[in-house]
């Protein structure tokens, strides 16, 4: 550790003693009550390691450096750590389309598969350690919470509003602009890419029925971010197409949030099964297909969009009441 300036040593030097006891003893007790002094929740992992799953499970495409920023870690140590995970088979890097020097990280399947019960084992700790508290009691400690979260960091954080609104005139051809730029930024893919999307949306604006198909565009504090669109595939199978996140939106559970719609509305309707298309390479999609119920069926080669070599996919999912 770095030796204190004396402008710092001042500053540290006025905060009462007592002040610093009770900070350390909430500290001591808290630890111990979320038991991070042990294995994760039950596996081999710290709780850094799972941090940085988190990280990468939330917001696939970072580069190390942006997270290590983000979590405050030594650029060593996090290199060692990501080392492991990818011999482990749960880290994906894949060179910038845009700047060759960066390596994009995201989580492979197993990386998902890996992370996923520990996401649910800490909603089921917190709200395990909740459930004693009377409601009031809950509401109180909620905003004890936030208050601390003011006095660390005054600085208050602008509201984001997320909103998933019906497509309008204009949007069909902004869904197949970022359909191009995503996809030729984070993946190489070229033109033949969005000369595909611009087929289906084009054959939507001109066949779409309002009672058996929907399409979502989601807006970011009023600004298109995504798209999603239900597309009737047979009078019993729903088709699930055009899911599109630019990185601003991503993070936030928007992508999940159209997934779920789409879902809704298709068992709404009385569509007995949801399909949809992907490839093998976009690992973030296959993962929220993945924790809604949706079954990889059938896998192929498929000759790419420029790229190399793709594995296209068939999911499908059982749509029940």
């Amino acid at each position: 550790m770095a030796p204190m300036t004396s402008s710092a040593a001042s500053v540290v030097s006025s905060v009462a003693p007592e002040a610093v006891k009770a900070l350390r003893r909430f500290n001591r007790f808290f630890t111990q009550r979320i038991g991070v002094l042990e294995p994760y929740l039950g596996s081999d992992l710290s709780l850094t390691e799972v941090r940085v799953l988190y990280e990468l499970a939330h917001e696939p495409g970072l580069t190390a450096r942006e997270l290590g920023q983000t979590l405050s870690l030594d650029a060593g140590y996090l290199s060692r750590l990501l080392k492991r995970f990818e011999s482990l088979g749960w880290l994906a890097r894949a060179t910038d389309a845009r700047d060759a020097r960066q390596q994009r990280l995201s989580l492979t399947e197993a990386g998902h598969v890996a992370f996923s019960p520990l996401q649910q084992r800490s909603r089921d700790a917190a709200a395990a350690l909740l459930a004693p508290l009377a409601p009031a009691a809950r509401d109180e400690l909620a905003r004890a919470l936030a208050r601390v979260e003011t006095l660390f960091d005054p600085e208050p954080k602008p509201l984001r509003t997320a909103v998933l609104r019906d497509p309008a005139p204009g949007d069909l051809g902004w869904v197949v602009q970022q359909h191009g730029e995503v996809y030729a930024r984070e993946y190489g893919w070229d033109g033949r890419f969005e000369a595909a999307v611009a087929d289906i949306t084009a054959q939507w604006l001109r066949t779409t029925d309002p009672a058996w198909e929907k399409g979502w565009i989601a807006e970011l504090d009023g600004q298109r971010v995504g798209s999603i669109f239900v597309i009737r595939h047979s009078p019993e199978v729903a088709q699930l197409r055009l899911l599109v996140l630019r990185p601003e939106g991503r993070g936030l559970g928007l992508g999940g949030r159209l997934v779920d719609e789409c879902i809704a509305f298709a068992r709404a309707r009385g569509y007995r099964q949801m399909v949809l298309w992907t490839h093998s390479c976009l690992e973030a999609a296959r993962a929220i297909y993945a924790a809604r119920g949706f079954v990889l069926e059938t896998s192929e080669p498929h000759e790419g969009y420029g790229s190399g070599p793709l594995v296209a996919e068939r999911w499908s999912m059982t749509l029940t009441a």
